[in-house]
């Protein structure tokens, strides 16, 4: 089954980013390196990636057939997805163990959530 892991940016998130020195910085994104080293070699790991700035998003919309695109999220963000993890795990109780490895969990939460099997909807 597959799980996605959110890393969340949140104001809790940041202020504890702000206190670590250079080198626990360093440290921390090297943990999630780590990880995924982890994860692949284990043959869960599907896909990983950070995300960019939410000032750096696209919103897109389609209204009467037309693609309407504007930069930047509408409104000051409190919380935004930094990043994910997309895994394929046995059950929900290794999900929870892989997430319990990310470097964000030893300071705030990170979600695991199931992946939607749409495989057998008919079209």
């Amino acid at each position: 089954m597959k799980y996605l892991i959110l890393i969340q940016s949140n104001p809790q998130s940041l202020a504890v980013w702000e206190t670590l020195s250079e080198q626990q910085r360093i440290d921390f994104g090297r943990g999630h390196l780590r990880l995924s080293g982890e994860m692949s070699q284990a043959g869960v790991l599907v896909a990983s990636e950070g995300l960019g700035d939410p000032a750096l998003a696209t919103q897109v919309s389609v209204r009467e057939g037309r693609t309407i695109t504007s930069d930047g999220p509408y409104a000051e963000v409190k919380e935004h997805l930094a990043g994910f993890y997309l895994i394929d795990v046995a059950d929900l109780k290794e999900a929870v163990a892989w997430a319990a490895k990310a470097p964000d969990a030893a300071y705030t939460r990170v979600e695991v959530r199931p992946v939607l099997d749409m495989s057998t909807w008919e079209e």
